[in-house]
């Protein structure tokens, strides 16, 4: 039987999603998860041949989710599905670790390709995509590990610190105080193996992390 856990925070695209691949796939088991920690907990529970993972879920705040589940279970392979078709973000999480990119446009019968594709341990990307996709050197990939390890509000800070926003603006986008953001701000500088700000503003720029704003388009 193969299992597949299609993580995504759109109960509709879930659906359909399901719908297509029980269409092509006879002896399937699909999971579903609606955010990062259901994504974990599900992982935790289920032998997954393939997570389809959504990076802009809740609790995933773009980078964070994928390279926080390729750590905790990196012998899952892992492709992520978004709505967003741009070769940049194809670059970003092929080299995070992904082996493949799905756009949500993508159809059913390709989207069975990419599932065998990947399960057979090959990348597969949309062939519109595939020109300009961009290897990085062997940094990035330890930049990812020392990410990974951040919690999700670390991991937000961090990206407001790349933002250029004082503390206390911090504090109000995340609704703490101020000595909560400090305290963040070592622990991020102490898990990077960093000393200040720009060091910090450098390692975000380089991974081409994204803010954490909710209203990231899916």
């Amino acid at each position: 039987m193969l299992t597949l856990l299609v993580a995504d925070d759109h109960p509709l695209y879930r659906d359909a999603l399901r719908g297509a691949l029980t269409t092509h796939f006879d002896d399937l088991n699909l999971l579903e998860a609606s955010d990062l920690p259901e994504t974990v907990h599900q992982l935790q529970s289920h032998d997954v041949d393939l997570l389809l993972f959504d990076l802009h879920m809740p609790g995933s705040s773009d980078l964070f989710g994928l390279i926080h589940v390729r750590k905790l279970f990196p012998d899952v392979p892992v492709a992520v599905i978004s709505g967003l078709e741009d070769k940049g973000i194809v670059s970003k999480v092929i080299n995070a670790g992904a082996l493949g990119f799905i756009p949500k446009t993508t159809a059913a019968g390709e989207v069975a390709e990419a599932v065998n594709t990947i399960i057979d341990g090959d990348i597969w990307v949309p062939k519109a995509l595939q020109e300009g996709v961009q290897a990085v050197d062997d940094g990035f990939s330890e930049l990812a590990e020392k990410v990974a390890s951040l919690t999700p509000a670390q991991y937000k800070v961090l990206c407001y610190l790349r933002d250029g926003l004082l503390n206390k603006q911090i504090g109000f986008e995340l609704d703490i105080a101020e000595a909560t953001v400090k305290a963040h701000i070592t622990a991020v500088f102490k898990k990077l193996g960093i000393n200040n700000r720009t060091q910090a503003v450098l390692i975000a720029s380089q991974l081409q992390l994204e803010p954490p704003a909710d209203s990231v388009a899916h």
